[in-house]
Parts: structure tokens; sequence; C-alpha cells
């Protein structure tokens, strides 16, 4: 039954046109109210209910709280990723139609499911019981919505079944304690594998693996059979020269339970998302960030939650760092002894708060196959300091890195937020600024002197390394 839910999706649930399949009207009529039930998603595959415990009723008649569509186009950023997660679990977020916003595509299509009156705008009724609903599907599963740092898709995880997460080779593993249950994203060029030979290789490898059923097309595959005693399936997705896709790996008498979140799961699921979630935190024993040289005695600002918990600091290229204070902007100050030339970012007059913005980084060593280059994302400076990527793009190892405008002039420092296990209540942006004001005054508090000239923050960019127990 799995395997067929998950091969039954021809396309990924992305925030791009035509891609939305007609919703199933499969729910009978009742007489006075509506229960929430996961939309299959597509009608060929078998319908997985949700459990009785996240039914949810909504009132069949509009009411007179009924939101405006100006005041949902408002909805802030952590209340419209609460609803985003409720309509991914549900199987209402699956694209747009004609180039719509598939926020609304999905408010509507959940309404149409609930037989109410289709506006795309949520009365205060119906979000008050989608978002209880979530909640629940939370505290059952530890549903949660996240962007994978390492190959920037999208996923929806039930985080109670897989709480250990680790770094994988082309990605990363979300695992239950032995192993039950397995979740694991990939990433690869297709200078190392096209499409079509991926999919002959994900056949055959490893060696003990059964194909019970499998397609390609011509931007993605699924696979799926058995690998020894466990059941297993791959999607994958093409686009841009990259290959995108996620491997779920489970022991056959988890089935039941599996069942219960795998519809949701292709739901959410998303290879080039157009707008982020919170990032995921794995564990790892060596992490990578970036780090702002401030001044040229070896000051190094940094992004705090890199710098936590580390035995050993060391900047790239300049060796051992010390720690030597931090605050609630979420920076860390660091710094190198010794002599060496060092070209210290100049922070100059603050710059506009919104915009286009280029982020300047070196990510983790795996995107270079282990080289340490400056790499520059395309992104947008929104209000509240967030920043939104032009590009579905993966950030591991770049937090900490320069932002600066089309004219080079420096802004601040990108800061990644990770998710909290209650993703209802997303406490930030995914990507934040904190500006280039922000580093002064910090600067200033701890006596270093920030400089008005010297070098860009290109050049000021040294990649940070923590290495933990």
């Amino acid at each position: 039954m799995i395997a067929l839910l998950l091969g039954a999706v021809t396309a990924p649930a992305q925030e791009s046109p035509g891609v939305m399949p007609k919703p199933e009207q499969t729910a009978e009529k009742p007489k006075t109210a509506h229960v929430i039930r996961r939309a299959s998603p597509k009608k060929a595959a078998p319908h997985i209910a949700a459990p009785a415990s996240v039914a949810a009723t909504l009132s069949t008649e509009p009411t007179k709280s009924e939101v405006t569509a100006a005041e949902t186009a408002e909805i802030s950023a952590g209340e419209r990723l609460k609803i985003q997660s409720a309509l991914l679990w549900s199987g209402d977020y699956t694209g747009s139609i004609g180039g719509g916003d598939p926020f609304l595509s999905a408010v509507k299509n959940f309404q149409k499911r609930a037989k109410s009156r289709v506006t795309g705008v949520l009365t205060s009724a119906e979000r008050a019981n989608l978002l209880t609903a979530a909640k629940t599907y939370e505290d059952e599963f530890g549903w949660t919505i996240v962007t994978d740092p390492s190959t920037g898709v999208r996923l929806g995880l039930p985080l109670k079944f897989v709480p250990q997460v680790r770094d994988a080779a082309r990605g990363t593993r979300w695992s239950a304690a032995y192993g039950e249950v397995q979740v694991e994203t990939f990433r690869l060029k297709d200078t190392e594998f096209k499409l079509a030979a991926l999919f002959e290789k994900e056949k055959k490898q490893p060696s003990n693996r059964k194909i019970e059923s499998s397609s390609l097309r011509g931007d993605s595959f699924y696979i799926s059979g058995m690998q020894g005693l466990k059941k297993f399936s791959v999607r994958a997705f093409a686009r841009d020269g990259e290959i995108r896709g996620f491997t779920l790996l489970f022991d056959q008498m988890m089935e039941t339970i599996v069942a219960s979140f795998t519809g949701a799961m292709v739901s959410a699921f998303s290879p080039f998302p157009e707008r982020s979630s919170p990032f995921a935190a794995t564990a790892n024993s060596v992490e990578y960030g970036n780090g702002l040289v401030v001044s040229a005695r070896g000051h190094i600002v940094t992004d705090r939650k890199l710098a936590t918990g580390c035995q050993v600091i060391v900047a790239a290229g300049l060796g051992d760092a010390d720690r030597i204070a931090d605050d609630d902007s979420g920076l860390a100050l660091l710094r190198v002894y010794g002599a060496r030339r060092l070209t210290p970012l100049a922070i100059g007059p603050d710059a506009a708060k919104k915009g286009d913005v280029t982020l300047v980084g070196i990510p983790d060593p795996k995107e270079q196959n282990g080289a340490k280059k400056l790499t520059e994302i395309k992104a947008r400076l929104a209000g509240g300091n967030a920043i939104e990527l032009r590009q579905p793009a993966p950030m591991a190892g770049f937090s900490g890195a320069a932002a600066i405008d089309g004219q080079g002039q420096f802004l601040g420092m990108m800061e990644m937020r990770n998710f909290v296990l209650a993703s209802m209540e997303p406490a930030a942006p995914p990507v934040r600024l904190i500006t280039a004001e922000t580093i002064r005054d910090f600067l200033t508090t701890h006596d270093v002197p920030s400089t008005q000239q010297g070098g860009d923050a290109k050049a000021a960019v040294v990649r940070i390394i923590c290495v933990r127990k």
C-alpha cells in the first residue's frame, strides 16, 4: 500500500504553475458538519484517512468573522507556515494553477473538499479548526515541515518516529533509534549521473534490492520494492542540472504506522521549493559555517549557534580561534592570535533594508568536493530582515555568510534558523539578516572598533569549523 501511494504522484508538491492535480472529491456531504481527512494524492491511489483523533468539524455556513483578502495577504510568516503545514498534511497544498499563489490554491482545495464556500480566504472558524487538527498531527507524529540544508529539498517528517538526524553521503538521514524507519535525502549533479543512469543504478544497488514497481518519466522516477527484509521506495526529480530526491526505508512490521503519514510526506515533498521552511539541524561532530574578519588584530564575528558547544574552533587558513563573547542578537566574537595579514571588513553607513542582495560564503565541503571556494547566492531582503532565496539552493555550511547589495555595500551577516519540534510555532524567518548596525553595536560593546574603510565583504569571509564531541 505504501509503495502504491508513493508511486501514485507523478510530480512533487511544487510551488510552481501547472502541477496541481484536480482535488479529489471523495467525502460524502454530511448533513451538519464536515470532517477533515487527508486527501489522496491521486484517485488511483488507496485513500489513507487521517487517524480518528485528528478529525475536526467546520461550520457549513459563512460567518461574520470571515477574514478579508487584504487581511489574508498580511498573514505573518509564522501564521502562514502553520497553515501551510496543516494543508500539506491534509493533501491540499499541491501547487498552483495558472501561475497563481500556491497558498491560495491550497485554501481553495481545502474548501472544495470540505464543501464550504470557495473563496480562497479562510474564515476564522476554518483557520482555528485547521490549526487545531494540525496541532494534533504534531502531538501524535511530531509532524514538521523543514528544508534540508544539504540538498535544498523541502519535506515533511514525522519526527517522533525518526528523531535521529545525521549527515549522509549526498544529503541528510533521519532515522528511528534502531533504524526501523529511515528517510534519506540526496542531491547529485547530472554530470555524475543522468536521470536514466541513476534510475538503473538505484534498481541494482544495494544488491539485495528486489524491485516490485518502477517508473521513469521525463524528469522523474519512482522505484519501490524490498531491500533485504525492509520495504523501500525512491523518488527522484531532475531540474537545472541537478537530481534531488529521497529514499524511504522501513521494517515490514512498521507498515501500518508508516501508512499513517506517508501520504502527508508525499504531499509535502518538493525537490525545488520556491519558498523556504525552517532549516533542519543535524547532529554533526564537525560543523562548518562562515565568519567575517572585523579587525586587523584577529577578531571575527560569526553565528552564535555555530560557535556553541565546540571543543575546538578553527578559522580556516588562520588557525585556532577562541570564543570571547556573544549576545542575544545571534552573534559570537572569535579571535585568532599571531602576526598575519588580515583584511578587515569595512562596515559603512547603513544601506536599504529591502531589495536584492547577494549572500557570499563558503559552503559545506561536500558541496565542492572538499574545496573552499567562495559561493554567491542571489536573494531578496524582505520585511523584518527576512532573507528570501531567489532559487532553492542547498545552504549547508552557509550560515554566517556576508550579505551585500548590488553596489557591493555590506548589509550584514546571514543567519540560518533551524526548526524546533513545534513547527506550528516558528520563531523567526528561516534565513534572516543580522544588520551591519547590529554588528557595529556588538563590536563597540566589546571594545573592537569597526572599520569604515578597508577590505570588501568578500575578502573578509573565512570558513569557521566547529569540532564537537
